[in-house]
């Protein structure tokens, strides 16, 4: 199964078109088990790049422990042509210190985005992401929110005091790496969304996670409006860790 992304025409600069043109790469990572209703559950977002058969997600995503015994597999979800699809995907690989994953396709073959230079963001420039906020509530429609780099801090956020440090925080100290922070919304089903440049459709870096005041409720009833994407020089090494550009 061949998914086609349409081509691009010469002057598309405009974020409909840039939008128009990768949606169909961007897909809802989840599970499917035929012993369950619903059979599919939506988690994440993802998106496919390489091949077309690997898919860029979060490792949080993967938490998530698979019911064998009621044939649980992990599955990619998109819309072409006005259907819903899926694939079945195992995973590849898995980062855990920079919170990637990649998914394998077990068969088909989706459209891919471009991999750009997380490098060169800087401060206040303007990028876009697409993802699948809530999941299944909103259904499979893909969702896009603008936002500016409003800062690229490291990754840990100092703690209030000793009790709030935990062997991952600590961890995140001893070897701290800048990330971006976006001044956008992101809600629970975003994390894996591509963060991309509007006019090429490059991908500069992934959503990981939102910053939270409260519970965790709050990420729905009261946003703070601040989120996080990781540098996609991360995903690229990644991917070539498996041979792949």
């Amino acid at each position: 199964m061949l998914f086609n992304l349409p081509e691009p025409a010469a002057n598309e600069k405009t974020l409909p078109d840039t939008i128009e043109r990768i949606k169909s790469a961007i897909v809802a990572i989840g599970t499917f088990s035929p012993a369950r209703n619903p059979s599919s559950i939506f988690l994440a977002t993802g998106f496919a790049v390489a091949n077309g058969r690997i898919v860029v997600t979060n490792a949080h995503v993967f938490d998530k422990t698979l019911d064998k015994a009621h044939l649980e597999q992990f599955a990619v979800y998109f819309r072409f042509e006005g259907k819903q699809h899926m694939l079945l995907a195992n995973i590849l690989a898995i980062d855990q210190e920079h919170d990637i994953a990649l998914l394998s396709l077990l068969d088909g073959q989706l459209p891919v985005i471009e991999i750009g230079e997380s490098q060169r963001v800087r401060e206040g420039e303007s990028y876009v992401f697409t993802g699948f906020p809530i999941g299944q509530i909103l259904g499979l429609y893909p969702v896009t929110h603008r936002s500016i780099i409003s800062a690229i801090p490291p990754n840990v956020i100092p703690a209030g005091d000793t009790r709030q440090l935990n062997v991952n925080m600590l961890k995140r100290l001893q070897a701290p790496y800048n990330v971006f922070q976006l001044d956008a919304t992101a809600y629970p089903g975003n994390s894996g969304s591509p963060l991309y440049d509007e006019h090429t459709g490059k991908v500069v870096g992934i959503i990981n996670k939102v910053f939270v005041q409260g519970t965790k409720e709050n990420a729905l009833t009261n946003p703070s409006g601040i989120t996080y994407a990781i540098p996609s020089e991360y995903i690229k090494s990644l991917l070539a860790s498996k041979g792949y550009k």
